[in-house]
């Protein structure tokens, strides 16, 4: 990751505001966003953001994405337990990161997570139309 690039790691929870699971879950996982400054946080309503997020499929709350610069390693429901967050975003710092964009490869889900769900390449073409 270049200096002036966006940081290596992007963690979305995407929620609901009417979702009370989303809304106990929310402080715990802006107490995260502490513990992994490096790391961009964002929160988004589906409803809210739904140019954005409607091809997205959010069934259950909370959905979380995870990428790597431009490898999506994780799309889905989590469990509400931070410490489940936690271990996943350690996890996936300690790996190098060729063994990450090995992981995002692995199978045919995470192959069509990059291109149906980077979520950081639709927030950038998004701002580029703004």
């Amino acid at each position: 990751m270049s200096t002036d690039a966006a940081p290596e790691f992007l963690v979305a929870c995407l929620c609901a505001a009417w979702c009370g699971t989303c809304r106990d879950y929310r402080a715990g996982f802006d107490a995260l966003a502490a513990r992994f400054p490096t790391a961009r946080f964002l929160w988004l309503d589906v409803e809210d953001e739904a140019d954005l997020l409607d091809d997205y499929d959010v069934d259950n709350f909370p959905t979380l994405l995870i990428q790597r610069d431009d490898a999506v390693l994780f799309f889905g429901p989590m469990l509400p337990h931070h410490d489940l967050l936690q271990r996943t975003l350690e996890s996936f710092h300690a790996q190098p990161p060729t063994e990450s964009l090995r992981y995002a490869h692995a199978d045919p889900e995470r192959r069509r997570w990059q291109t149906e769900r980077n979520l950081r390449r639709a927030l950038a073409e998004r701002d580029d139309a703004a």
